[in-house]
């Protein structure tokens, strides 16, 4: 049985997003890197942030992974790594593989992807999850609903293979549920994988909070928390509006924590980050789901600017042995990312407002991604935001900070839009 090589490299499977950042830290520290690509090309949500430069040797899956496995192989690697959403699956098929004694356990990989099976298996673990149901069938989901006493009460439907809140769709008093769900079933989703089933769930209000992850050996690190918040965009469920790295000492947390580490045994998870998003509801946590992955969009550049730390470093401590991973996390810098909303269609006019961003007080960084003369429309997931543009606040007074985030609003609230027509949007 092959062993990982703690003298070999590092291999990435679809180094995109956040794993991106995977290459220049193991090379920092002296660890070659290897990709694996799923795909001769990027899924196109992430073909802007991959960096084949990065990498000597590039790999390319195929349906028989028995070739690539004894590439692999060959190469002595000490760890395989998913980069992003898009290769768990392969990560979590090749790993067990080429490095087993440092991969996740297979017998539970697909609860690490299946957002279906991911619910399943935490309940299986004894932890509440929320009301839901995976299925192809609409009659199916219609009997369950009766019985579920959730006729006639707000729903969500979403993909179970989507990420970045890609199809997650809000239905008000379950009305046109079976519309929404005809819609969506056979269709591909932004990664390009078909949605043959559907997962059907009670609506749920509370906080929305992120635990950010790094495992090893089974045991499981904590690198950061934020709270989300999410807004309605029209018929868009959940658009992201911002994000914020929490204080450890903030009220709450520690229970969040406890839930996320019984969630990652549940799943399998025993080396690597992990992206758990939850809900705390008045009747405690509930999964909303886990990334077997780094917490996308570049958040470890920023959350090493929050905390002075992130997933990719203390990956690269571990794998690289460079000593020993930190359990905790505190933080340090107040630090609030910004995810701009189109509200409305419209070709953008003066987009010379948001030159004002850089003057603010906390500015960190910021991404505007759109110019005159371009057509815009209503943001409706987190693909959306990212490609439209941020802005990352840091500041050692919160104050400041979420002083600097009214102003940004105000900014977003002066851009001009026309419509077709050539009127204000």
């Amino acid at each position: 049985m092959p062993r990982s090589d703690p003298n070999g490299p590092a291999v990435i499977v679809d180094p995109y997003s956040s794993g991106a950042l995977f290459a220049p830290a193991f090379k920092a520290a002296g660890v070659p890197v290897v990709a694996v690509v799923s795909s001769p090309a990027p899924p196109a949500v992430y073909a802007a942030s991959y960096r084949p430069e990065h990498f000597q040797t590039i790999l390319t899956a195929s349906e028989d992974l028995e070739p690539l496995v004894e590439r692999l192989r060959a190469l002595g690697p000490r760890c395989v790594l998913p980069g992003c959403e898009s290769g768990v699956e392969l990560a979590d098929a090749l790993a067990p593989l080429v490095v087993p004694d440092v991969a996740n356990d297979p017998e539970k990989a697909s609860a690490r992807r299946h957002k279906g099976d991911m619910a399943a298996a935490v309940a299986r673990a004894g932890l509440p999850i929320l009301r839901q149901l995976c299925t192809s069938d609409a009659d199916e989901a219609e009997a369950w609903l009766r019985r579920s006493s959730l006729a006639g009460r707000d729903l969500v439907i979403k993909p179970p293979k989507s990420a970045s809140t890609d199809g997650v769709t809000r239905v008000p008093r379950g009305e046109g549920w079976r519309d929404v769900f005809d819609s969506m079933l056979g269709r591909p989703n932004r990664l390009g994988i078909v949605n043959d089933r559907l997962l059907v769930q009670e609506y749920v209000t509370g906080t929305e909070y992120v635990v950010d992850t790094f495992s090893y050996e089974g045991n499981h690190t904590v690198t950061d928390v934020c709270r989300y918040h999410k807004v309605d965009n029209g018929p868009y469920m959940a658009v992201y509006e911002r994000m914020e790295w929490l204080s450890p000492k903030t009220p709450g947390i520690e229970r969040l924590i406890g839930y996320t580490r019984g969630v990652l045994d549940a799943v399998g998870i025993r080396f690597g980050a992990a992206h758990v998003e939850l809900m705390l509801t008045r009747e405690g946590p509930r999964l909303i789901e886990i990334g077997a992955r780094p917490h996308g969009g570049g958040q470890p550049r920023f959350c090493r600017v929050a905390t002075g730390d992130s997933q990719v470093d203390r990956t690269v401590r571990y794998f690289a042995r460079l000593g020993h991973v930190r359990e905790g996390f505190g933080l340090q810098t107040h630090v609030l990312v910004v995810f701009l909303i189109v509200r409305r269609p419209g070709i953008v006019r003066n987009v010379e407002v948001f030159g004002e961003v850089e003057s603010l007080v906390s500015h960190h960084f910021s991404a505007i991604r759109f110019r005159n003369g371009d057509c815009l429309e209503p943001t409706r997931d987190l693909f959306g935001s990212l490609d439209l543009g941020f802005v990352v606040l840091a500041h050692a007074d919160r104050s400041q900070v979420h002083a600097d985030y009214h102003k940004i609003r105000d900014i977003e609230r002066r851009l001009w839009l026309d419509d077709s027509k050539g009127a204000q949007a």
